[in-house]
C-alpha cells in the first residue's frame, strides 16, 4: 500500500518537524523552489519548498503544472502568506511528466465554456473541485436522508418496456441489425427477434416500479439514471441524468408536500455545515461572475444567503388556480414581457412564470398543487371537486430560485376505475401495463411520490448557472464524450 499524507490533513497538522511524504499534481512552480501541490483531497494548494541546490536540474526541469510528483519531506510552520504549514523536500520524484507546451489548463482564470470543450480535465480545476464535492455530500444526505426516516432503497430497472412519462422521447435498447433487422408480415421491425423478445427502451422514470415497492414495503426510494432523448441544447436539460423518487403507502398529497420541503432543507442544511470552504469558494465565484452584468439581473441574495432563506422560511402553497390569477395580473404579462402569455386558465406554465412567482412575487420556494389533467400525468389522483367546468389533479411541484421546477409529484391514482378510464382517454395500453393495474386490484391504498432532479439541486446549492457543469460527463444532443 502507497503510503501518504494528504494535503487536506497536512494543512490541519501542527506535528512540525515530522517527516512525511506528499503525492499531488503541480498546479505552479515558482523561483525553482516553491511547488504549490493538490491531491483532490483539499480546495487548498500546499506548498512544498525545493532544495533546489542539492535537486537534480533533470527533476526541476519536470516540475511543470500538471506534473504528478511525490515530495518527502518535513512539515514545517511557514512564514509566506496565506498558509500555516509548507512541507520543506529533502526528495522530489516525478510520477508523471507534463509537457508544459501543450497542458490546457495552465495556471490562469478558464471560462466554463473552455473547460466544457476539455471536461476530461476539469475536475483538476478548483472550481469543479469544490462543485463535485458538493455533489458528493448531496448525494449522501438524500441517502442519510432516507435511512433515517425508515425508507427502503429500491433498484428499479434502468433498462425497461414501459413509458412512465408517456412522452415517448427515449432511446431505444436493441441488439437488432440496423442495416438489416427482421421484419413482421406489415414490414415493421419485429422486436420479438431482440434481445428481450419486445421493443425496449432506457428509463424516463424509476416511478411506476418505486409504487410496486410501496406497495408492499411501505415506503421506498430510488436513486438512479433517467435518460430523456429530448432535443433541447439548454442550460437546464441533459439527455442523462440522476433522479431521486420516493413513494410511500398510505400517504396523500400534503403527506408528500411535507415530506419533499423536509428532504429539501435537510440536504441543503447538511451541504452548509459539511461544504462549508467549497460554498464559501462557490459563493465568492458567483459574485466575481455577477460583477459583469446590470445591477437588476444580480442576485439579491449571495449563494449561502440564499441557501440559508431556503432553511429559514417555510415554503409558500397555493394552488395552480391562485397562481394564474397571480400571473395573469403581473405586470410582465399585462406589458407582454413574458414570452408566453398568461390569457386563461389551463396554461402550461414556463419556466419565466415559475422563477416570477418564487423571485419577484413570493420571494421564497413556492410549492404549486392542483394542477389541470390535461396537462399532467396519467397516474395522478383525480380531484373530486371541478375547477371552472374542469378536472384537476392531485399533483404538486417545488419552484426553487434561479432553477423554477426542482421537484414533481402527486398523490397517485389508487381507484382502478378512474386509472382505467384516465389511460383510455389519453391511449396508454392497460395490457401492457397489467402489472401496475393489479397494485390496484389487489390492496389498493392511497399512496403518493415525488421526483427530484438530482442535477437541479446540484446546480441550486452551488451556484452554478449551467447543468452541464454540475455532472461529471454531461450528455446532450450531439455530445457523448467519454
Amino acid at each position: 500500500m502507497i503510503k501518504r499524507d494528504k494535503v487536506s490533513d497536512l494543512l490541519k497538522s501542527t506535528e512540525f518537524g515530522k517527516e512525511v511524504t506528499v503525492m499531488g499534481w503541480v498546479k505552479t512552480f515558482r523561483n525553482n523552489q516553491f511547488i504549490a501541490l493538490n491531491d483532490g483531497s483539499s480546495l487548498s494548494n500546499i506548498q512544498v519548498v525545493v532544495d533546489f541546490e542539492n535537486t537534480a536540474n533533470e527533476i526541476l526541469k519536470k516540475i511543470n503544472t500538471g506534473a504528478a510528483i511525490k515530495a518527502i519531506g518535513k512539515l514545517v510552520e511557514s512564514v509566506g502568506k496565506g498558509q500555516s504549514v509548507e512541507v520543506k523536500a529533502t526528495t522530489v520524484e516525478i510520477l508523471g511528466e507534463s509537457d508544459a507546451e501543450r497542458y490546457p489548463l495552465q495556471p490562469k482564470k478558464h471560462s466554463l465554456e473552455f473547460l466544457r470543450e476539455i471536461a476530461h480535465l476539469r475536475f483538476r480545476t478548483t472550481t469543479f473541485n469544490a462543485v463535485f464535492k458538493v455533489r458528493n455530500a448531496l448525494a449522501f444526505a438524500i441517502h442519510q436522508f432516507f435511512n433515517e426516516r425508515g425508507f427502503f432503497y429500491l433498484h428499479t430497472p434502468i433498462v425497461t418496456a414501459s413509458d412512465a412519462e408517456g412522452a415517448g422521447e427515449m432511446f431505444r435498447v436493441t441488439t437488432l441489425d440496423f442495416d438489416n433487422p427482421p421484419r413482421d408480415e406489415e414490414g415493421k421491425v419485429n422486436f420479438k427477434e431482440d434481445f428481450f423478445g419486445r421493443s425496449t427502451n432506457l428509463t424516463v422514470s424509476g416511478q411506476l416500479e418505486g409504487e410496486l415497492g410501496a406497495m408492499a414495503l411501505g415506503q421506498i426510494y430510488t436513486f438512479g439514471p433517467t435518460f430523456r432523448a429530448e432535443n433541447s441544447n439548454t442550460t437546464r436539460h441533459l439527455a442523462e441524468f440522476w433522479m431521486i423518487e420516493p413513494e410511500v403507502a398510505f400517504a396523500d398529497l400534503e403527506d408528500n408536500m411535507n415530506l419533499a420541503e423536509d428532504m429539501l432543507k435537510y440536504v441543503i442544511d447538511y451541504a452548509l455545515k459539511n461544504c462549508e470552504k467549497e460554498l464559501e469558494f462557490l459563493k465568492g465565484r458567483l459574485l466575481d461572475e455577477e460583477k459583469n452584468k446590470p445591477q437588476a439581473e444580480r442576485n439579491e441574495l449571495n449563494l449561502i444567503e440564499k441557501l440559508r432563506f431556503c432553511l429559514d422560511n417555510d415554503f409558500e402553497r397555493i394552488t395552480y388556480t391562485e397562481a394564474i390569477e397571480i400571473l395573469r395580473r403581473s405586470k410582465p404579462n399585462q406589458k407582454k414581457q413574458f414570452n408566453y402569455l398568461i390569457d386563461e386558465w389551463g396554461a402550461d406554465l414556463q419556466s419565466e412564470h415559475e422563477r416570477y412567482l418564487v423571485e419577484k412575487h413570493f420571494k421564497k420556494p413556492v410549492i404549486l398543487t392542483n394542477y389541470p389533467a390535461e396537462i399532467k400525468s396519467f397516474y395522478m389522483r383525480q380531484d373530486d371537486e371541478l375547477v371552472n367546468g374542469k378536472k384537476t389533479v392531485s399533483a404538486m411541484d417545488i419552484l426553487f430560485p434561479g432553477i423554477g421546477e426542482i421537484v414533481g409529484g402527486s398523490q397517485r391514482e389508487e381507484r382502478l376505475d378512474r386509472l382505467e378510464a384516465r389511460m383510455d382517454e389519453i391511449g396508454i395500453p392497460k395490457d401492457e401495463l397489467y402489472w401496475y393495474l393489479d397494485t390496484r386490484r389487489y390492496g389498493s391504498a392511497p399512496h403518493a411520490g415525488f421526483g427530484l432532479g438530482f442535477e437541479r439541486l446540484v446546480l441550486f446549492v452551488t451556484g452554478m448557472t449551467n447543468i452541464r457543469d454540475v455532472i461529471p460527463f454531461p450528455r446532450f444532443p450531439k455530445n457523448a464524450e467519454f
